[in-house]
């Protein structure tokens, strides 16, 4: 899912009433100097015609009255000091009926959650199966609160950006070139096309050995005709045609991931789930990590909420909370259907793999959830990507089409080819060097420009989602740059060994 939204902020000023912003304790505040006659101000919102509408709100305050000693120490001037608080920072207007339409937190809360839940959620039970359940529990809670803690943050600087430009729809480009210049940008954006191309080489790898086996067909006929039905699908489609089969493809993979469970879950081997070897947890963090992210859609949800924080810390950690109870019973599930392996790392064998050829029962629910899973992250990252290079090769997305279309589905079809079981080298990939630097490091050091070296200087700086100061930003820094670290150390060492 994707939005584009553009928007200017038009605050119209009073002859003699000086502005000053400040965002405190989870309200929007104005310190304005007035005269006796000003009683309200108001900021308008010029939207794109094309865009959802950011039209006039009005905010009307009462003045409050200061006492008679300070009165007496303003002598020298009839202007007084005043704070106006509201919890948004603007309204979402219908262009047919000028009604306000606020976004659900309902939805919102559905929208991280759909996000999240993809196909990173097919290799967890294959990296934690050496460490066991109980460790990769403890794992991915570990992760879960790093990724709701960095998806607080980008949040946290979205609003703070969407403050000082006074438009919606702010992206992460954006916020990366407010807060760290021309380098946060590169870094922003190579990072970007990292995740989102490796991410599409192990959706089609995946998928083409499932559709195979499936249909009896070669593996680069299924690649193709995955890539051409999906991909047509965005093509072709209408948004309102998109959104509708995307919903179809949510409620199919709820469906199949209830009826696999229920399947599943009557032969489990509950001696397996005390499994611990803690060891054995750091090779498995990358995937997991990335099986968290719903980063991309935080800019969409502050734009949607209004710039509501509250609303967007419910929705970001509800949302993730449940993706974090699926991911553990599908854990459960799926390490306590076989006793303990002993496989060790570099001979992994994908449980999933294991299931399907020994369970004729849980085979075809396991193939149909996969299948699911990684089309609706498919259509997701194809319309993101293209979105992304439209807007860096300064491409209109109407006239180019054609062309943005093959620059998104040719090369990952083509190195999902050259080697067909990429699925959890791409995956590992895409986790070290893609999730952990775009949503690990990254907005750490925004949130950090954001609060100490950007915001002071303009006055305007919003709540802080994420206790703890710079101590708390620089362990974030500092776990995803240790697990990047570690990842090219021990892949170095792989090399060296085996060469």
């Amino acid at each position: 899912m994707s939005v584009s939204l553009s928007t200017t902020c038009l605050p119209l000023r009073t002859a003699a009433v000086p502005l000053k912003s400040l965002l405190l304790n989870g309200a929007v505040r104005f310190h304005l100097q007035r005269s006796s006659h000003v009683s309200s101000y108001r900021f308008g919102f010029n939207s794109n015609p094309f865009s959802r509408t950011h039209t006039s709100r009005f905010f009307k305050f009462s003045p409050q009255r200061l006492s008679d000693e300070r009165r007496e120490t303003q002598v020298t001037t009839e202007e007084e000091e005043e704070v106006v608080e509201f919890q948004r920072l603007f309204s979402n207007l219908n262009r047919s009926t000028l009604k306000r339409e606020s976004g659900s937190l309902s939805s919102a809360i559905f929208l991280v959650a759909g996000t999240t839940v993809g196909a990173g959620i097919l290799a967890i039970p294959a990296v934690t199966q050496e460490s066991g359940f109980l460790a990769s529990a403890v794992a991915c809670i570990l992760c879960w609160a790093f990724m709701v803690v960095t998806g607080l943050l980008v949040a946290e600087v979205n609003v703070n950006t969407m403050s000082e430009l006074g438009s919606g729809g702010v992206s992460l480009v954006s916020m990366a070139k407010r807060t760290l210049g021309s380098f946060g940008v590169q870094v922003a954006s190579w990072s970007y096309i990292l995740i989102h191309y490796t991410l599409l080489v192990a959706y089609i790898a995946r998928s083409s050995g499932i559709l195979a086996n499936f249909l009896g067909i070669p593996i680069w006929e299924s690649a193709t005709l995955f890539s051409l039905v999906l991909g047509g699908i965005c093509f072709f489609g209408s948004q309102r045609f998109i959104g509708a089969t995307n919903g179809v493809l949510v409620f199919a993979l709820i469906a199949s991931f209830a009826a696999l469970v229920a399947v599943a879950s009557g032969d489990l081997h509950w001696e397996a789930l005390l499994k611990a070897n803690f060891e054995a947890v750091p090779m498995s963090i990358p995937i997991i990590a990335l099986s968290f992210v719903y980063q991309n859609v935080v800019p969409v949800l502050c734009t949607d909420l209004e710039g509501d924080l509250p609303k967007v810390r419910t929705a970001i950690i509800l949302g993730t909370a449940i993706p974090l109870g699926l991911f553990l019973v599908w854990n459960a599930v799926i390490l306590g259907s076989f006793p303990d392996t002993g496989v060790a790392a570099e001979k992994m064998i994908d449980p999933l793999q294991q299931l399907r050829s020994t369970s004729v029962t849980v085979g075809p629910f396991v193939e149909a959830f996969s299948l699911i899973a990684i089309a609706t992250s498919y259509i997701g990252f194809v319309l993101g990507l293209i979105d992304f290079l439209s807007d860096l090769l300064k491409l209109q997305t109407r006239q180019n089409k054609p062309i943005l279309y093959l620059l998104t589905l040719v090369p990952p079809l083509v190195l999902s080819l050259l080697d067909p079981e990429i699925f959890f080298k791409a995956l590992d990939f895409a986790g070290t060097y893609g999730v952990l630097v775009l949503f690990g490091i990254l907005p750490a050091a925004m949130s950090w420009s954001d609060r100490y070296v950007v915001s002071p200087s303009t006055a305007t700086s919003s709540p802080q989602l994420v206790p703890g100061g710079k101590v708390t930003l620089s362990i974030v820094m500092g776990a995803a740059g240790y697990v990047i670290i570690s990842e090219v150390v021990e892949n170095f060492s792989r090399y060296l060994s085996v060469s």
